[in-house]
């Protein structure tokens, strides 16, 4: 009697022991790499899974995209200009074994490759190229990171530069450059509008010269714009309404 007691409560403690570390739950995102007594044997779904407790080693493995952050770099442009540069990298597994068997922390390997091809890439362009060709230069460190991170089962999906922070005398020297780019537009735009002008200007004088009265005209319609200043009184020749006086007398005896 006394020993069935003893067999029963040592079943039942194997039991409690052994069911939570057979018993395991992979969430949806999650990939389950199983090692036994070392060695690779399966990876395991999404769901409620069971393991032979004690042989079996669970890996769980993060299969969401992961924003992974390259700290700012100094980087030395082929035109020997100094500057700093951060940059942001977006990454997943998609071969979860690869992962746990090829090395040994993807996340921090993925890091290191990426500050290498960040200097390394950014060092073949000229700063001016760094600053207007963003997208190639994003293009070409996906293409290289993505390459070095394919033997791991990671998948780079975009790599994005964040910053570029300049030396101050080399902001000071683009801002005077584009200060002397906005006054050379601002005086470009000047001069059309002077020429345009002018070529108005001389189109109307031929109009007046052709007509006799029309610098008559041209004459009182100024003076009534000066009467509209503080000093309403105007001194004028009488004999410029001559021209005036006359065609009305012409067109009144016809």
């Amino acid at each position: 009697m006394g020993i069935g007691i003893w067999i029963i409560a040592a079943v039942v403690l194997l039991l409690f022991l052994t069911i939570p570390a057979s018993v395991k739950v992979i969430s949806q995102y999650e990939r389950g790499v199983i090692l036994r007594l070392g060695k690779f044997v399966d990876i395991k779904e999404p769901g409620l899974r069971f393991i032979i407790p004690y042989v079996d080693h669970l890996y769980r493995v993060d299969t969401r995209v992961v924003t992974m952050d390259v700290p700012s770099q100094e980087v030395i442009t082929r035109d020997n200009v100094t500057v700093r540069v951060n940059a942001v990298v977006y990454l997943r597994v998609v071969t979860p074994d690869d992962a746990i068997l090829q090395v040994a922390d993807y996340i921090r390997a993925t890091s290191l490759i990426s500050q290498t091809t960040l200097r390394s890439v950014l060092g073949q362009f000229e700063m001016d190229d760094m600053l207007s060709h963003r997208e190639k230069i994003n293009a070409e460190l996906q293409k290289i990171v993505d390459e070095q991170t394919d033997p791991w089962g990671v998948k780079v999906s975009s790599v994005e530069v964040k910053d570029v922070e300049l030396p101050e005398s080399m902001q000071r020297a683009m801002a005077a450059q584009a200060e002397a780019e906005r006054e050379r537009r601002a005086k470009i735009v000047h001069a059309e509008g002077e020429l345009q002008a002018s070529v108005k200007l001389a189109e109307a004088a031929k109009i007046i010269s052709s007509e006799p009265g029309a610098l008559q005209l041209r004459y009182l319609s100024t003076l009534k714009e000066l009467a509209t200043e503080r000093s309403n009184t105007i001194v004028f020749p009488v004999d410029i309404l001559t021209p005036l006086l006359g065609s009305a007398n012409r067109q009144g005896s016809q």
